[in-house]
């Protein structure tokens, strides 16, 4: 399998630069967050109480995702992908991210995904738990406070407005249960190349991964290239 990772936290820019880099590349973007979004979406459509295994399982088994062109997301034939960043997936996503159940049917549906061809895929898990033997991995961060001016932009762009001090805290409340899940939490590995894209311009950070990936030359400790 061919496959570029790209992990970090929330507000770090994963999404811009691995639809860029996958667009350079000719390769397809693997949104996972959006997987993850979708999902929260359908069990809190279904008033699913996250601490019920059998209830998780019933709706994980009927679930019917499906990624289409241009980042479209469809929960059976409905294009859900307006609904992902509402205030209740927002405030719902990480339980949800964190349940074993769920990251075990995103982890089959991500690597199916990656059978079908070459892949730049975004996460918090892609490099250390899904595609762990992937020759380009990357963990994109940025401070929480640059982050949350991000995201708060974004926010702004859509004609919501939320005070920055309550982006910054979600921002924040986002990383501890990232980073302290039990299962497949957000970690920097030594496959990674770290890339703090604080002050960077999304060109140059295309034009860093994009070079190290028409490189050939893996990421990671230099005895292991």
């Amino acid at each position: 399998m061919q496959v570029v990772t790209i992990d970090g936290p929330s507000g770090a820019g994963k999404s811009t630069i691995a639809k860029a880099l996958a667009r350079r590349l000719g390769w397809t973007h693997l949104d996972t967050g959006a997987m993850y979004r979708a999902v929260t979406l359908a069990l809190h459509r279904e008033g699913v109480d996250l601490s019920d295994a059998e209830a998780v399982r019933e709706v994980l088994d009927r679930l019917d995702l499906r990624l289409g062109e241009g980042g479209k997301v469809f929960l059976g034939e409905e294009e859900v992908s307006a609904l992902l960043r509402s205030p209740e997936v927002e405030a719902e996503v990480s339980a949800v991210s964190a349940l074993p159940l769920v990251r075990a049917r995103m982890k089959e549906l991500q690597r199916r995904e990656a059978r079908r061809g070459p892949l730049v895929a975004e996460g918090r898990d892609m490099g250390s738990v899904v595609f762990p033997d992937a020759a380009f991995q990357f963990y994109l961060d940025a401070s929480p406070i640059e982050r949350a001016r991000r995201r708060h932009r974004d926010f702004e762009a859509q004609g919501r407005h939320v005070p920055r001090d309550q982006v910054l805290a979600e921002i924040e409340r986002r990383d501890h249960l990232d980073s302290t899940r039990k299962d497949a939490p957000l970690v920097r590995t030594p496959r990674m190349e770290v890339i703090d894209s604080t002050g960077k311009s999304v060109e140059e950070i295309l034009e860093r991964m994009e070079a190290r990936v028409r490189s050939g030359r893996a990421t990671g400790p230099e005895e292991e290239r």
